[in-house]
């Protein structure tokens, strides 16, 4: 497995042209989520195929520096499960070999991101955006895989290959979870031992909220679970349209129930699909 620091070794390491390259966008700290990541990408490149996987936390979708610089970096870590997994590179630039001094371009979405982890991480999809697109052209993909876990995401991250004609196949991954329901995130490693016994109540809070009928029920039902904790806070509770992620009046069309509780400092992100009921 071949690693690049530099967009020039990345060139170089990708100038023999394969079947089909899949890039994998990661910020490191890798765990099973991610490598289920790799894994799929590998099934989709083929034997003649190519995975790259990139490890850079990207200073522009932070809009706390305490987060930034408290990110988890276990490099050499990352990199023998990379290889382990099958990845036959890895692309680990530093911000100043991403990002020029006086760069004044970025990549702005004005409407999926506009609620849920968008209202209240400003600029945060801006930065996503377009570290994304910088990686699509750096790369040359053909394809990419991203979790369903970050579903706003992924689907700011479709609306920009649609919107700007990438020709780049977008692969989702359904969402990792513990063995109690927890969806897999490098945060949950920074949580407080009892925050940690608490925070599966999240998806269940989801779960049993999905079996109620009407969209006011819904959100009841998932805010009184959480709320019964003495350590979770509701950062956004939120029943909106699968589409086009805007808060859904009804249920005749799929709808997503998300959600973002603090424990702490540590905000965890998760949510559940609920199909459209028909009358």
């Amino acid at each position: 497995m071949w690693i690049a620091k530099t967009k020039t070794e990345l060139r170089q390491n990708l100038a023999r042209r394969a079947e089909k390259r899949v890039l994998v966008p990661t910020m490191g700290a890798l765990h099973a989520g991610h490598t289920a990541l790799i894994n799929m990408a590998r099934a989709h490149a083929g034997e003649d195929g190519e995975v790259l996987v990139s490890i850079f936390v990207n200073p522009i979708q932070f809009d706390k520096k305490d987060d930034l610089s408290n990110y988890p970096r276990p490099i050499e870590q990352d990199l023998a499960l990379c290889e382990s997994h099958g990845a036959d590179g890895v692309f680990l630039p530093d911000p100043s070999e991403m990002y020029a001094a006086d760069r004044s371009i970025t990549v702005m979405e004005t409407s999926l991101s506009q609620h849920l982890c968008g209202a209240a991480r400003h600029g945060h999809f801006d930065g996503v955006c377009t570290v994304v697109l910088k990686l699509f052209l750096l790369s040359g993909c053909d394809a990419a895989v991203f979790g369903e876990k970050d579903f706003q995401q992924l689907a700011i991250i479709r609306r920009l290959v649609r919107d700007l004609d990438c020709p780049t196949e977008i692969i989702p991954h359904p969402t990792i979870r513990e063995d109690d329901g927890l969806a897999m995130s490098s945060r949950n490693t920074r949580l407080l031992v009892t925050h940690r016994a608490d925070a599966p109540r999240i998806y269940q809070a989801l779960q049993e909220a999905a079996k109620h009928n009407a969209p006011d029920q819904i959100l009841e039902a998932a805010r009184a679970i959480i709320t019964d904790s003495p350590y979770a806070k509701i950062d956004y509770l939120s029943l909106v349209r699968a589409d086009d992620l805007m808060p859904a009046e009804d249920l005749r069309a799929p709808t997503i129930l998300a959600c973002a509780v603090f424990y702490g400092d540590i905000r965890l992100i998760d949510h559940i699909k609920i199909p459209a009921i028909r009358s």
